[in-house]
């Protein structure tokens, strides 16, 4: 049977998750929507467009749209409605989880890897992560859970866009490149975003479609002279910024942030594998996101992985092309991540 696609909706209190979620559900796109909302309260759908019966944990709406409240585990919310599902009982296609604003996705998203009743039934699409223009800068100062929520993001959409200045949006969008150098970002005014930017994004999931642009930390020509010879390019903050936000930008010195690994030089592929479960044990908890193509010794195709903390896979991708420049290029998003460690470690697995 087909996979679930996922959606993971987050964002910080007041960032505009709801809103961008009633406007899903309003769009005449076809889909049957399964809704997953993990507390009650301040987050919850508005009562014109899912009334909710508080004896039925799961609602069937006549626009197709079905409501479940997680008052229990979330894998057990999840094989619920698999089970209706299978059974007739309840019919979907995509499935998208709106957590709190104070949630870390990061348990979230693993839930669909480390339990075997989950990863037979769903697939986790795209992390989507909503950001309040108005108050981002404050609450990434100050709060880490609104860090790690950008840094677990495969595509950011930034809300309230009118209520600040063009300056501001621009030094809030260099920070955020800054923190996930991977999501795309795109202004949702009152959460109008074309479904197609929503659902099957294929953002998290491994294929042999997945690319990482060698330019994609932002860096203009002019800027990347000063480091043009460093095989493992470090992207410092200035990188992002224009000349005008220089100094305002490095006044935030973020916890989470991202940093990249480039190499022409292919990887042994046994002394790869030992040391990125070391890492892994080591650093497992602060590695937010690892994603990278893999140039391995002897192999005529690329090698696909990524994780999440301690949760890694990896896939077969295309082959390499006959002019093709082989090179891996793996970013890592983390927790005050030691990355010369894991730079001097990498290299160390190279043929």
């Amino acid at each position: 049977m087909k996979l679930i696609p996922s959606t993971i909706l987050t964002g910080f209190l007041g960032a505009g998750k709801t809103t961008l979620l009633n406007r899903i559900l309003h769009e005449d796109h076809g889909f049957k929507i399964a809704v997953i909302e993990n507390e009650f309260g301040a987050e919850n759908i508005d009562n014109e467009i899912l009334h909710r019966d508080t004896k039925e944990q799961i609602i069937e709406m006549n626009n197709g749209c079905i409501c479940c409240t997680v008052r229990g585990d979330l894998i057990v919310a999840l094989s619920n409605l698999a089970e209706k599902r299978n059974a007739g009982e309840i019919s979907f296609d995509h499935l998208i989880i709106e957590t709190t604003g104070l949630a870390n996705p990061g348990p979230v998203a693993q839930t669909f890897f480390v339990d075997d009743q989950v990863a037979s039934h769903y697939m986790l699409d795209a992390i989507i992560t909503v950001v309040d223009a108005k108050h981002a800068m404050q609450q990434l100062d100050q709060h880490q859970e609104a860090q790690r929520q950008v840094g677990f993001a495969d595509k950011l959409f930034i809300s309230k866009a009118d209520l600040v200045t063009a300056t501001d949006l621009d030094s809030l969008t260099a920070r955020l490149k800054r923190i996930n150098p991977r999501a795309p970002i795109t202004t949702a005014h009152f959460g109008q975003v074309a479904i197609a930017d929503v659902l099957d994004l294929r953002g998290f999931n491994l294929n042999d479609k997945l690319a990482i642009d060698p330019d994609f930390m932002g860096e203009t020509e002019e800027e990347h002279h000063h480091h043009d010879d460093a095989e493992h390019c470090e992207h410092e903050d200035h990188s992002h910024c224009d000349h005008h936000d220089h100094d305002h930008a490095h006044q935030h010195l973020d916890d989470i942030s991202a940093f990249v690994f480039k190499s022409q030089r292919p990887f042994n592929t046994a002394l790869l594998d030992e040391y990125l479960s070391g890492i892994i044990t080591a650093f497992g908890p602060q590695m937010l996101r690892y994603k990278g193509i893999l140039f391995m010794d002897g192999a005529d195709c690329k090698v696909v992985f990524q994780g999440v903390h301690q949760i890694m896979g990896s896939d077969v991708g295309r082959p390499w092309e006959k002019d093709e420049i082989k090179e891996s290029k793996i970013v890592f998003i983390g927790n005050n991540l030691p990355k010369d460690i894991f730079i001097s470690g990498l290299e160390q697995c190279l043929v």
